[in-house]
C-alpha cells in the first residue's frame, strides 16, 4: 500500500483513467479521415490489446497481490489461493454483469434480456463498458495498492491498448451503419468508464489496507475474464487465428517490458 494523502492518491488514478479514455478517444480519430483497414488487421489489433491485458493481469495485480498478502503475514500458499479466490470472484461479477446486461457483440450479435427493444448504438455501449471497466478499476488498484511506477506501467499498457480498441469500435460503428462522426464520439465515449472505474478501485483500497490482495485479485480476474469471453474470441472469429496470435504475443511481451522496466 502506498503511503501519503488519500486524496492525491485518487487524483493520481483519476488523471491516468482520463488518459487512458483520452487514448480511446484518440485510437478512433482517424475513422473521420480513413475509409477502413482490414479484417485481419483488426484482428491483430484485438489480439494485441488481449496480450497487453493478459501481461499486466499477471504481472501487475496478481503477483503484486500475492505479495502483499505475504507481508502481512500469509504463508506463499494462503497468499496465493487469496488472491485464487479473488481472481474468481472478478470473472464472476463480469459474468454477471455479461448476462443482466443487454449488450451485442460485433460478429456475434445479441445477447442479454430484452436486447432487442434498445437501441443498437447503446447495445455497442454496453459491450465496450464490460471491456473498460475492470481496466478502469485495475488501474484504481494499481495505483492505491503498488509503486506508483508500477501503477505508471500499467495505466501506460492499458492506454497503449486502448488506441487500436478505440479505431476497432468506432470502425464497427461505422459498420454497422452510422455516421463517422457519430462512430468516433460513441467510441471516444465508451472510455470515460475508465477514470470511474479509477475512481472507484482506489477509493475502495486506499481506506482499507486488508482489501489490497482481494482488490488486485478481483481487478485481475475481471480482466481475464474479458479476455477470454470477449476478446480472444471476437478476434478468431473470422479466420485469423495466426494474426491475432501474433498480436497477443507481442502486446504481451510489451506490457511485460513495461512491467519490469518502468515497476
Amino acid at each position: 500500500m502506498r503511503m501519503g494523502d488519500p486524496g492525491s492518491v485518487v487524483r493520481e488514478a483519476l488523471l491516468a483513467g482520463m488518459v487512458a479514455a483520452g487514448a480511446t478517444a484518440l485510437g478512433a480519430v482517424p475513422v473521420l479521415f480513413s475509409q477502413t483497414i482490414s479484417e485481419r488487421t483488426q484482428d491483430w489489433l484485438f489480439g494485441f490489446g488481449a496480450g497487453v491485458m493478459l501481461a499486466a493481469s499477471a504481472f501487475s495485480l496478481a503477483l503484486p497481490g500475492i505479495e502483499a498478502a505475504e507481508l502481512r503475514g500469509a504463508s506463499s500458499l494462503q497468499a496465493s489461493s487469496m488472491v485464487g479466490v479473488a481472481i474468481l470472484l472478478g470473472a464472476a461479477l463480469l459474468l454477471l454483469i455479461d448476462r443482466a446486461l443487454p449488450h451485442e457483440h460485433f460478429i456475434k450479435g445479441l445477447e442479454g434480456k430484452e436486447a432487442a427493444r434498445l437501441r443498437r448504438v447503446w447495445l455497442f455501449v454496453f459491450a465496450i463498458a464490460l471491456h473498460n471497466l475492470p481496466e478502469g478499476l485495475a488501474i484504481g488498484v494499481a495505483f492505491a495498492g503498488t509503486e506508483a511506477t508500477a501503477a505508471g506501467a500499467l495505466a501506460t499498457g492499458i492506454a497503449i491498448q486502448d488506441v487500436p480498441e478505440g479505431l476497432v469500435v468506432a470502425l464497427a460503428l461505422v459498420g454497422a451503419g452510422y455516421r463517422r462522426g457519430w462512430a468516433v464520439l460513441i467510441a471516444a465515449a465508451t472510455g470515460l468508464i475508465e477514470p470511474v472505474g479509477a475512481v472507484i478501485g482506489a477509493v475502495v483500497l486506499e481506506y482499507s489496507v486488508a482489501l489490497l490482495p482481494w482488490g488486485l485479485g478481483f481487478a485481475a480476474g475481471a480482466m481475464l475474464f474479458v479476455i477470454s469471453h470477449e476478446i480472444i474470441p471476437e478476434s478468431h472469429r473470422k479466420g485469423h487465428e495466426v494474426s491475432s496470435t501474433i498480436g497477443l504475443m507481442l502486446g504481451f511481451v510489451l506490457m511485460m517490458v513495461l512491467d519490469t522496466a518502468l515497476g
